[in-house]
């Protein structure tokens, strides 16, 4: 199991935390004590986009949270997959007890295979078995459906021009499904999402995402 390799090489190597830089292990106990807060709760984005589903956080994106999730996202830091899931089963727990099926916001191809793993759909798993709810399960219902241009600097309208129509959804409608993300930025990947999911049937419960920026603007 990848936390008892991380246990083993802490005790081997020398490591430093991913969220704060101290030294002696990948997550040290006060990033930890940042994953085991209690989520933020519902959180909207100003403007907030039409058709945004309930979305919960856990905190803000910022300082040692915002450094976590880059190094599980960017730099490959897999042994943060189990943490990081415990914390965003928490989130999912904010909107009742399920079961749910957990969606993950896919990456586009080419980040999947330049990073190797998909980001969003580790985090899924993980929070699902966590969650431990019969029938609660990670679901990649989500697919991109056209090519996508780089989200940063783009204002919130243009990025909900940008995402609009390009994602489909597919499976059975059944259980409620949960949109989970790493972070909410304007809302419009959820809005998304949520619509696409919608058009194929499925109940959309809600969302929810480890972080939430502060970002405010027309």
């Amino acid at each position: 199991m990848e936390w008892v390799l991380t246990a083993l090489l802490d005790l081997v190597l020398p490591r430093s935390c991913s969220g704060c830089g101290a030294s002696g292990a990948q997550l040290c106990d006060a990033c930890r004590a940042v994953l085991d807060s209690a989520p933020l709760g519902p959180v909207r984005p100003t403007p907030c986009p039409p058709g945004l589903p309930t979305t919960v956080a856990l905190a803000a994106y910022e300082g040692e949270l915002s450094r976590l999730l880059l190094a599980h996202k960017e730099r490959g830091d897999l042994a943060l997959t189990r943490p990081l899931g415990r914390a965003l089963a928490k989130v999912v727990a904010a909107h009742g007890a399920g079961p749910y099926l957990l969606c993950p916001v896919p990456s586009s191809r080419s980040a999947v295979r330049r990073r190797g793993y998909d980001h969003a759909l580790r985090l899924a798993g993980a929070a699902a078995r966590h969650l431990g709810t019969e029938g609660t399960a990670a679901r990649p219902l989500l697919t991109q459906v056209r090519g996508v241009a780089d989200q940063s600097g783009l204002t919130p309208a243009a990025r909900a021009r940008n995402l609009a129509g390009a994602l489909r959804a597919t499976g059975t409608p059944g259980l409620p499904v949960v949109v989970v993300d790493d972070v909410m930025t304007t809302g419009a990947t959820l809005v998304e999402a949520a619509r696409a999911l919608a058009a194929q049937g499925h109940l959309v419960a809600g969302a929810a995402v480890l972080a939430a920026t502060t970002r405010r603007g027309s």
